[in-house]
């Protein structure tokens, strides 16, 4: 039977958040398989980039449906002095990107390098991403996660997520946005312009699952207004949420658009 610990801790957050009860939020739970976590890690500045980004973005015509897989294009930031400061990167993903290399004892990181849930697939040109896919879907979860979305409007997007699981590990939360490109002036990609999909716009801290008592699991909620970016479509938005524990081992993932997109 499937935890009632998110779902619970859900509700209560709507209780505290009268307004996201009244603007109708929409929401999402994880299935009972696990879902994929697909990480690409790209750079404007970078001009073996931009096949990789098409090919992620090709994904959910591809058949990797968000119940399969959920999908983060993270653009890191040590490209940006070479002729191009590419808008969308973070110091934060050039430090994941490190982190989750350091898990596999190496210290070479590289653009584009695509992980499924937190490790390095380098087989993904040659079609290995569905396959991985596959085999992650095959087993079961490992963690429960609740996405609420609120009415976006002026004063920003109401996000309330919730996580429990067994074991130990951190909440991960991301406002995503598809669609967006950029006319690159400088750099390799010089002259080009450049279109992304799933491209992570605010990344949270972590939150760690703490032990709850009464469910005999561990869990984790975060409640936040995300500003949205300048321009964006509603269509385009949504937000993301994983359970990571500390070895880099995905629990679960969950994707859920922006209510009416």
């Amino acid at each position: 039977m499937k935890s009632l610990f998110p779902c619970l801790l859900a509700a209560a957050a709507m209780i505290a958040n009268p307004a996201m009860a009244a603007a109708g939020a929409c929401r999402a739970h994880s299935p009972a398989h696990r879902v994929a976590l697909l990480e690409l890690y790209t750079s404007e500045g970078c001009s073996s980039c931009p096949p990789a980004d098409q090919y992620v973005a090709g994904l959910r015509a591809a058949g990797v449906s968000g119940e399969r897989a959920v999908l983060l294009s993270e653009h890191v930031d040590y490209w940006n002095d070479i002729g191009w400061k590419d808008p969308y990167s973070r110091a934060a993903f050039t430090d994941r990107q490190r982190w989750l290399s350091g898990l596999a004892h190496t210290r070479t990181i590289y653009t584009p390098e695509i992980f499924m849930d937190g490790k390095e697939l380098r087989s993904w040109a040659g079609g290995g991403v569905p396959a991985a896919v596959q085999r992650i879907n095959a087993q079961p979860a490992a963690a429960d996660i609740s996405i609420a979305l609120g009415q976006a409007g002026a004063a920003g997007l109401p996000v309330e997520v919730s996580a429990s699981s067994a074991r130990d590990g951190k909440l991960y939360v991301a406002l995503v946005q598809s669609g967006v490109a950029s006319a690159v002036t400088a750099g390799e990609n010089r002259g080009r312009l450049l279109r992304h999909d799933f491209v992570v716009r605010e990344w949270l801290e972590p939150v760690a699952l703490a032990a709850d008592a009464k469910s005999g699991k561990n869990g984790a909620g975060v409640t936040r207004t995300f500003v949205l970016p300048a321009g964006a479509l509603s269509g385009n938005l949504g937000v993301s949420a994983f359970v990571q524990s500390e070895q880099g081992e995905v629990l679960q993932a969950l994707a859920l658009p922006l209510c009416g997109g």
